[in-house]
């Protein structure tokens, strides 16, 4: 419950609660304190015995932790019925990077082990890519500008 509470802080609350009850009083609060903590356990707990008691046998498995949204998310990824672990295995990021900035610098990647090495050297060196990086040469001034149907 108090798990986030440093020492210093602690220090602080008990600073301030003698300074606001008093070391007289100070005894009896923390009673009164611990009884009502013990007493809205003990409703909480009689009150999720209850539901369990009406959802049935069906739902015998039923943790009330799961309807946290965070412990449900965890507990289905790692959940082994749905294969995620495979498929997490199975996708390299690093290879995946290194592919589209190598395709954004115009660089050639490793060729995938179906092609043949004959195949990528016989393409003539850029592999049927255009070269982003070069600028285009201006039209000289007999040149037209290539019609497009769709613009017009």
């Amino acid at each position: 419950m108090f798990n986030d509470i440093g020492p210093l802080e602690l220090v602080t609350i008990v600073v301030l609660a003698v300074l606001v009850f008093g070391p007289d009083k100070l005894p009896k609060v923390i009673q009164d304190v611990m009884r009502t903590i013990r007493k809205v356990r003990e409703f909480s707990e009689s009150a999720k015995q209850d539901i369990r008691k009406e959802l049935g046998p069906e739902f015998k498995d039923f943790e009330f932790e799961d309807l946290n949204p965070k412990t449900f998310i965890r507990k289905q990824m790692e959940n082994d019925d749905l294969g995620l672990k495979e498929i997490r295995n199975g996708f390299d990021l690093k290879k995946e990077m290194a592919e589209v900035t190598d395709a954004v610098h115009g660089r050639e990647s490793e060729a995938p082990p179906s092609a043949s090495p004959s195949s990528s050297s016989s393409s003539g060196g850029s592999g049927g890519r255009v070269d982003m990086t070069k600028k285009p040469e201006p039209p000289g001034k007999d040149d037209r500008p290539p019609f497009d149907a769709d613009a017009t």
